[in-house]
């Protein structure tokens, strides 16, 4: 069997390349947008159809969802996979949705939700996973002086989101302004629930739009997305930069907080800033040395598990995350990982763990047995290719 992976550097994409491999697939690899961002369509439609026509591919792959890739395979009748690791995808609002060579994943059961409907027999929920079989590889040679080095109280590794906010950065009127600001305000108080989008009004959506001239637009839609962007996009990351901004700070009132990020950390005056870690070999260091890692689950991932709690999980590390509405279908809260609905009870769940050893290294201990025996790679491309032999025929 040969696949043709179409890559853009997403940092899953080596282990998802390497499980293939060892199920005995032949995976080439077309590496355009890897080395230019700025590829158009037409270049990405040659490229694959360049493939397709010179390989006997049983199907193309890759992560999030590229319609030029889809429009591609849907001419020349060879299916077309994508896994959505990631929300907002905005090119799920094209037209080559509806391809019927399509086989979309998606990760988050409320992207599933609000997505599968657009092609019902050609769109998919799945989870995300880890990559056990890499992190046991650098944990179990990991040194007294890497546990002194990544150890920590508390650990969080991720972006602060303020150099991606492009709310910010816009010209707003004032009732715009503090109509979003009490939104953000009102909806931080909430987990396990988003209610931006339907909060929304036509004019703020208007507003919000016209402000940015790099507002995502596309002919080939078929249906209007501003409400979507709008609440995901701009909102969406405002609000994380305000959550993850204002949740280490006031951890960092009262415990020891080590922050790693590439973002500007001057307003967290009171957290131990060390700056960014490889994703491949220094991450797992931090999750396994790290007494308490937190998660902060961006809110444009609405009921969803993000890659951070499969990795986390995946390394043997005490996870303390935010509450999502998918974490009990795979997790028991207390058992395997702990959860938060509030700061308050984020607060009392760090002072906890932190004086209570012996409790958060069994419950780290049964979150890594229980991701370990369902919920790998391995596991979930099976699961995959089980679906595409049911529904397509291939094998």
């Amino acid at each position: 069997m040969e696949i043709l992976f179409y890559r853009y550097n997403s940092i899953c994409e080596p282990d998802i390349l390497q499980v293939f491999t060892d199920f005995g697939i032949t995976v080439h690899t077309e590496e355009l947008e890897m080395h230019n961002k700025q590829a158009t369509p037409r270049e990405c439609a040659q490229k694959v159809s360049d493939w397709i026509l010179k390989r006997p591919l049983v199907f193309v792959f890759s992560i999030n969802f590229f319609p030029a890739v889809s429009y591609t395979c849907e001419k020349l009748r060879v299916p077309y996979v994508c896994w959505s690791v990631d929300s907002p995808v905005p090119e799920l609002f094209s037209n080559a949705l509806k391809n019927t060579y399509n086989r979309v994943f998606l990760f988050d059961k409320a992207q599933y939700d609000f997505f599968s409907p657009v092609n019902p027999a050609c769109i998919y929920y799945l989870p995300l996973a880890a990559n056990v079989k890499r992190w046991e590889k650098i944990v179990l040679d990991m040194t007294e002086e890497d546990y002194a080095a990544y150890g920590a109280d508390v650990s969080f590794v991720g972006s602060l989101y303020t150099e991606k906010c492009r709310y910010d950065r816009l010209a707003l009127s004032p009732h715009t302004r503090g109509f979003v600001d009490g939104l953000t305000e009102a909806q931080l108080k909430v987990f396990g629930c988003n209610f931006i989008p339907e909060s929304l009004t036509e004019e703020v959506i208007r507003e919000i739009a016209e402000a940015d001239p790099a507002f995502y637009q596309s002919e080939d839609v078929y249906a209007d997305m501003s409400r979507y962007l709008v609440a995901h996009q701009y909102i969406g990351m405002k609000l994380a930069a305000v959550e993850r901004e204002r949740t280490l700070n006031r951890l960092s009132e009262r415990f020891a907080v080590t922050l790693y990020t590439r973002s500007d950390a001057s307003r967290l005056p009171k957290v131990h800033c060390k700056g960014g870690v490889s994703t491949l070999t220094e991450m797992p260091k931090v999750f396994q040395a790290s007494r308490i890692n937190l998660n902060i689950t961006m809110r444009p991932i609405e009921t969803g598990l993000s890659l951070r709690v499969w990795d986390i999980l995946g390394c043997g590390g005490f996870l303390l995350t935010n509450y999502q509405a998918e974490i009990p279908d795979y997790f028991e809260i207390g058992r395997d990982l702990e959860a938060y609905e509030s700061m308050e009870e984020l607060e009392g769940k760090v002072h906890y763990y932190l004086t209570h050893d012996e409790e958060r290294v069994e419950i780290a201990i049964n979150g890594y047995e229980k991701v370990a025996k369902y919920h790998t790679y391995e596991t979930r491309l099976a699961q995959m290719i089980k679906i595409l032999t049911d529904t397509m025929k291939i094998g």
